[in-house]
């Protein structure tokens, strides 16, 4: 079966190498940023997540269907661990109580077809990781994700909303 027949049945393909790459650097830059992860650590963290990512997302990957399968796409934490990280931080020796120390208690990772992109808490804004254009049109079939109906209800402003402090 080729690549190309393999991705309209929903299965892994490379061209979700952008998405999962963007999604791995953003967690592995929130473990780096508390510096108490080596750069060695991070690189097999980094590698164990990826690979994770790939493998879960495999049969639920549709590019012409962006919104399918984005809950089970999503990465969480919630004052509960996703269970994808703790298996790629489990590589490196970090427990789960590390990882609360270390990771946002409330975080939201949407890893999409074209777009990645993440709340910070609860109310927090939504912001872009990545974000690509899809080479055919793409349709919701008037399906929500999991980032929208987020939104619908949302009470802090949209992620375009550009907020400017002056002393």
């Amino acid at each position: 079966m080729s690549q190309r027949q393999s991705s309209r049945r929903g299965g892994s393909r490379p061209d979700m190498v952008p998405e999962i790459a963007a999604a791995v650097g953003f967690v592995s830059s929130l473990l780096r940023t508390r510096g108490c992860v080596s750069e060695q650590q991070l690189q097999v963290f980094s590698g164990a997540l990826r690979e994770a990512l790939a493998e879960h997302y495999k049969h639920h990957w549709f590019p012409e269907k962006p919104f399918k399968g984005s809950g089970y796409r999503c990465i969480r934490i919630n004052h509960k661990m996703d269970p994808i990280i703790c298996k790629a931080a489990s590589q490196i020796g970090l427990s789960l109580p590390q990882l609360y120390q270390l990771l946002p208690s409330e975080l939201t990772l949407w890893v999409d077809p074209y777009e990645v992109s993440y709340r910070i808490g609860e109310d927090g804004s939504i912001c872009v990781l990545y974000e690509a254009t899809a080479t055919k049109p793409v349709s919701s079939y008037g399906m929500l994700t999991c980032k929208n109906q987020m939104m619908l209800g949302r009470t802090s402003p949209s992620k375009n909303y550009i907020m400017t402090v002056s002393s």
